[in-house]
């Protein structure tokens, strides 16, 4: 692959890709299906990875027939995680994202955060980590219409950077977010988490397992 000498600006996933938070995610999403009595399949968790909590939610109670209202739930599976991210003194970054990071923004690259998250948990993960020095914009999938696999998300990320889509690459660990990317006609890289293995990757440009990788090519 050549060298990315036109790119001004990268567009990061946070949860999997910026810090090794789906796990939290997963065991707050089940808590929340046994509370509300409902078995979700792995098969089924598979295609929700990557969406926003109120789309997986709208899904689920259409799914399954729900009395349940999907906002409910996302306060409901929110006050979970919280408590999981609260408490948990081991949760840590991505191995080799904070210095991939401080990489590209020493190079000048304009950084542009993109995820499913609420703001909130957003605000959470770049307070604690001292994030916010880097990026010039954040967006959450949770204040928009559509949700990822949709490419709004990338597509917004794009124009808050001040960056055409074509000098931009977009990192992201789950097939719903490559798909957004691809969608959006932004270069996507596949960053390989051991942590959620059961994402393809196909469709990604360019597929990694150490951020260390991408060092040659900027």
């Amino acid at each position: 692959m050549k060298l990315m000498k036109n790119i001004g600006c990268v567009i990061f996933d946070m949860d999997g890709v910026i810090i090794d938070s789906e796990e939290l995610h997963k065991k707050a999403y089940y808590e929340t299906f046994d509370a509300i009595g409902v078995h979700v399949s792995d098969e089924l968790y598979k295609t929700l990875t990557g969406s926003s909590t109120i789309n997986t939610f709208q899904k689920l109670v259409a799914h399954f027939n729900l009395d349940e209202k999907p906002e409910a739930l996302v306060l409901n599976k929110r006050d979970r995680y919280v408590s999981f991210f609260e408490n948990d003194p081991t949760l840590h970054l991505v191995k080799g994202v904070e210095e991939i990071i401080k990489y590209f923004y020493n190079k000048g690259l304009v950084l542009v955060l993109a995820s499913s998250s609420a703001m909130v948990n957003i605000e959470r993960v770049f307070n604690r980590f001292n994030l916010n020095q880097y990026f010039t914009a954040k967006i959450s999938g949770a204040d928009l219409k559509e949700s990822k696999p949709h490419p709004e998300i990338f597509e917004k990320a794009a124009i808050l950077g001040k960056i055409p889509k074509e000098n931009c690459i977009v990192i992201e660990d789950s097939d719903n977010g490559v798909k957004a990317a691809n969608d959006a006609g932004i270069f996507v890289i596949g960053y390989r988490n051991p942590l959620a293995a059961d994402q393809t990757l196909e469709k990604a440009d360019m597929i990694i397992t150490d951020f260390e990788e991408l060092i040659k090519y900027f």
